[in-house]
C-alpha cells in the first residue's frame, strides 16, 4: 500500500501572461464584433495563441491571410503584430473599413525606423525571419532593410565600417536578446545609433526577468504559450539556459505525469498571449497528480494601458452615457 503523494509547491512568475498591446488588440475585435455585428475579418492571428484565436471566431470573428478573402466593405482588423505599408494601402483602394490593432510598441519600432532611414542611415533589423512583426517592420519603411539574427549575420553585412548605421529590434526578442548583436554591431561599425533600452518591449523583458527569478526557486519551468509565440518560446529558453527543465505546452492537456517525477517545486509563467485560464488549467492538471500549494513571487507590477482606436472609443463611450 502506497502513502498519499507530497504536496507540490506551485510558484506563479509575476508578471506573466497578458501585455497592455494583447489586451488592447482582443479589446478592438470583441468591440468590433459589438459595434458591426458578426462577422468582422482579421487579418493573420491576432495573436499568437490558439485558443484566443478559437474564443473571438466563435464569437463571429473570421481569420484571413491575405485581404483577398475578404468581401467589400467588411470590417477587417490588422493584427497586433502590425503588417506591411503595401497591406494598409490595399485595403485603403478597396475601401474596406479598417481598425488597427498594431500594438503601439511596434508602431513606434515603425516609427524609429522611418526616422533613421530619412536620416541617411544604413537600417538595420534584429529579428527573426519570416515572423509577421518582422515582415510588418520591414514593409513600413521607405528604404533597404537589412535583417540580421545573429552576431555571425553582423559580420558579413555587406558594408564599409564607417558606413553611418541604425538598428532597431523585434519587439518580443527584448535587449537580453540582441544585447550580443547591438554589441557586434557597435564592434564592426564605427558610427551606430539605436533605441535606448528602455524602448525596448517592457513586458519581454519583465516577463524575461520574471523567468529567471523563477528559475532560481523551481525544480521544473513550465511556460504557457502558443509554439508560433516567439516571447514564450524565449521564456522556455531561458528556464533551460538558467539550468532548469523548461517545457512550453498550450495548457493543461500538455502537462507530462512524469515531470513531476521527484519534484518539489514547479514554477508557471505565461507568454504574453496566453490567457489567465490557461495558466489555471495548468494549475489543475498538476493538482489532479498531486495536491498543490500555490503562491506567486513577487515582480515588477505593470499598470500600462493602451487606447483603443477612435472609431470604437466614441461608441462605447456614447452607450455608457
Amino acid at each position: 500500500m502506497t502513502g498519499s503523494p507530497s504536496p507540490l509547491n506551485v510558484l506563479l512568475a509575476s508578471p506573466r501572461g497578458f501585455c497592455a498591446g494583447v489586451v488592447r488588440a482582443i479589446d478592438i475585435v470583441e468591440r468590433a464584433l459589438e459595434l458591426y455585428g458578426p462577422p468582422v475579418y482579421v487579418r493573420h492571428e491576432i495573436v499568437h495563441n490558439r485558443h484566443v484565436v478559437e474564443r473571438l471566431r466563435g464569437k463571429g470573428a473570421i481569420f484571413v491571410e491575405e485581404l483577398d478573402e475578404i468581401p467589400a466593405g467588411a470590417p477587417t482588423i490588422f493584427s497586433a503584430h502590425g503588417v506591411p505599408r503595401a497591406v494598409q494601402e490595399a485595403a485603403v483602394a478597396r475601401d474596406l473599413p479598417v481598425l488597427d490593432a498594431t500594438c503601439p510598441l511596434v508602431a513606434k519600432v515603425h516609427v524609429q525606423g522611418r526616422r533613421y532611414a530619412r536620416a541617411g542611415r544604413t537600417l538595420v533589423l534584429i529579428g527573426h525571419a519570416g515572423h509577421a512583426e518582422v515582415i510588418g517592420t520591414m514593409g513600413q519603411i521607405d528604404a533597404p532593410v537589412h535583417l540580421v539574427s545573429t552576431t555571425e549575420d553582423v559580420a558579413v553585412l555587406p558594408f564599409a565600417d564607417d558606413t553611418p548605421i541604425a538598428y532597431v529590434t523585434q519587439t518580443t526578442l527584448s535587449v537580453d536578446d540582441t544585447r550580443g548583436v547591438i554589441v557586434a554591431l557597435n564592434a564592426r561599425f564605427s558610427d551606430v545609433t539605436g533605441p535606448d533600452v528602455a524602448d525596448i518591449c517592457y513586458a519581454t523583458q519583465n516577463r524575461q526577468t520574471a523567468v529567471r527569478d523563477l528559475a532560481r526557486h523551481s525544480d521544473l519551468v513550465i511556460v504557457v504559450g502558443a509554439r508560433n509565440s516567439s516571447n514564450s518560446s524565449r521564456l522556455r529558453e531561458i528556464g533551460d539556459e538558467m539550468g532548469v527543465p523548461s517545457y512550453l505546452v498550450d495548457d493543461g492537456g500538455g502537462v507530462e505525469r512524469a515531470w513531476l517525477d521527484g519534484v518539489e517545486t514547479v514554477g508557471i509563467t505565461a507568454g504574453a498571449s496566453a490567457p489567465d485560464e490557461l495558466i489555471e488549467s495548468v494549475i489543475a492538471a498538476i493538482a489532479a497528480v498531486r495536491p498543490v500549494s500555490v503562491r506567486q513571487l513577487d515582480g515588477v507590477a505593470e499598470n500600462v494601458s493602451f487606447a483603443l482606436p477612435p472609431q470604437l472609443r466614441r461608441p462605447v463611450r456614447a452607450a455608457a452615457e
